[in-house]
């Protein structure tokens, strides 16, 4: 895709992203400062991208998409601040820098996160400031938030990841899927679904969406496990072998490298097979769901 373009739509996350973060002033700045770090650390910021891109898909426009797309980041970094902790992956790096309870140690690390969460849902609630927001279409988006990002979702996922790994339980497929579809795909469906939700998208069309984004955000997972095996420390802001140093059951373990690169193939092509039957044009955001095969990064 146009290195470009993409460049462009990172941006954009950003700037809207760094509107909502909190003031480093006051009692409380430094779990603050940690929030910004993590935030800040960079990234490629596919779930606040995916989710204005879909949002344009369907023909949304104006400024009610903008706290979701800082929520949905807030989120994601809160989950990655927990599973850099050394109760979890014990990661020192991320993304090239040093991951945030190495700088400001894990009690702090921990309650950034916490704050993350938090502030996500505070700042997903101003939606319903901005002018002629439908405020039925913010309640459901908020809906699809909390469920995907909980229990039922993300977390769910993640305490099924972890319950494996303390318990020493080896993981079968379905539940390695269960765990793949949850802890990453969940996220990338809900910014996707969201996206479609608030620019008005019908019943029909948000199935679609609901289904190829699962795909898509299962496939990433597969390729994140792939790029632990062979990839490069210099693209990836990550040393390679992490799964392994830490004995975890990941997608390559079960299927070996070249059936996850195969599954992870056909996921994504499934995935633009739906969105072709949309009937939709954003050449952006096809060559966007295009480029999470093969990826390096």
């Amino acid at each position: 895709m146009n290195e470009s373009d993409m460049k462009l739509a990172v941006l954009k996350a950003e700037d809207t992203l760094y509107k909502y973060l909190p003031g480093e002033d006051g009692y409380a700045r430094t779990v603050a400062s940690a929030m910004n770090y993590s935030v800040k650390v960079g990234g490629k910021r596919l779930r606040p991208i995916f989710m204005y891109e879909t949002y344009r898909l369907f023909g949304g426009e104006g400024e009610v998409i903008e706290p979701f797309m800082a929520a949905i980041e807030m989120i994601h970094t809160y989950s990655l601040v927990h599973d850099d902790l050394e109760a979890m992956d014990n990661d020192a790096f991320r993304r090239g820098r040093k991951t945030t309870h190495v700088i400001y140690g894990e009690g702090i690390a921990i309650l950034a996160g916490d704050g993350l969460l938090n502030l996500a849902f505070e700042t997903a609630i101003k939606a319903f400031d901005v002018k002629g927001a439908d405020r039925g279409k913010v309640i459901e988006a908020l809906k699809i938030l909390s469920s995907k990002s909980g229990l039922d979702g993300m977390l769910g996922g993640q305490a099924c990841d972890v319950d494996a790994e303390e318990k020493k339980r080896a993981l079968d497929m379905d539940e390695l899927k269960f765990i793949h579809a949850n802890k990453t795909g969940a996220l990338i469906q809900s910014s996707m679904m969201i996206g479609a939700l608030l620019a008005g998208a019908d019943d029909k069309d948000m199935k679609k969406i609901e289904e190829l984004s699962l795909l898509v955000g299962t496939a990433f997972q597969i390729e994140d496990d792939i790029l632990d095996v062979e990839g490069d420390v210099r693209t990836t802001g990550k040393p390679k072998g992490s799964d392994a140093k830490n004995n975890k059951i990941t997608y390559v373990t079960l299927r070996g490298l070249e059936g996850a690169k195969e599954d992870a193939r056909e996921m994504s092509t499934q995935a633009i097979k739906i969105y072709d039957s949309i009937g939709k044009k954003n050449d952006f955001l096809r060559e966007l769901l295009i480029s999470m095969i093969g990826r390096t990064k």
